[in-house]
């Protein structure tokens, strides 16, 4: 949902921030998403919640708006620059990709690098390079002409963690990683597990992240009385 978020600010700014529904939509989409999903606008309004409880998002409202409208901050949450956002939100949405792929889905952004790989490149080293990588370059697997990039950042309700999805190449630049104690889980949110990488598996913790989030606002619904 943050890819989302972060990619209709950049390529349609004049209907940013989204209603409910059009983020709905954004999500819904079968294009330039991998893999695809199904959100009920309850659901959307789930994980809203969840976002802006961990600063990574907003609702706002003003005259003229007839419902609250929806739009992110994680470059604030996060102290990242236009670059970096671009490529991080590219990978959110599609998943591992390589150098080129990322730069011509990054072209349209109005912050971003503008379909310059040095760029891309520049911005996926920083992003990896951070005390908790928030991106991860792959070995290169046999048939592919080209490494792959992935994101490895997962939002908790503790805040943004980093949890890398796969063995970094090993460099001389990259940063050392003490193993890190997992938070405890919060009674009412299931925790999510890193992605693997494997399609089938990021669709089990898609759907039981959904599923825990349901139970949450079902849980508040009550409390209200609604």
């Amino acid at each position: 949902m943050i890819g989302c978020l972060v990619e209709k600010a950049q390529t349609t700014p004049d209907s940013y921030p989204l209603t409910s529904n059009s983020l709905k939509n954004a999500c819904n989409q079968s294009t330039n998403r991998n893999p695809v999903v199904d959100y009920a606008e309850r659901q959307v309004d789930a994980l809203m919640l969840e976002l802006r409880e961990m600063k990574l998002a907003r609702t706002v409202s003003g005259s003229g708006h007839r419902v609250g409208k929806h739009k992110h901050i994680v470059d604030e949450t996060l102290a990242i620059d236009g670059h970096e956002l671009a490529v991080l939100a590219a990978l959110l949405l599609r998943g591992p990709q390589t150098l080129n792929e990322i730069a011509t889905r990054t072209e349209r952004y109005t912050d971003g690098p503008g379909g310059d790989k040095d760029a891309v490149d520049a911005a996926i080293d920083r992003l990896a390079a951070r005390h908790q990588p928030l991106v991860i370059r792959l070995p290169r697997q046999a048939g592919e002409r080209e490494p792959r990039i992935d994101q490895c950042w997962a939002a908790t309700h503790d805040g943004p963690v980093a949890e890398p999805a796969h063995e970094p190449v090993p460099t001389d630049n990259t940063p050392h990683r003490d193993s890190a104690v997992a938070p405890a889980p919060s009674p009412t949110l299931a925790p999510v597990p890193p992605p693997t990488g494997d399609l089938e598996s990021r669709v089990a913790v898609l759907e039981n992240e959904l599923a825990a989030q349901t139970r949450r606002i079902d849980q508040l619904l009550d409390e209200l009385g609604a």
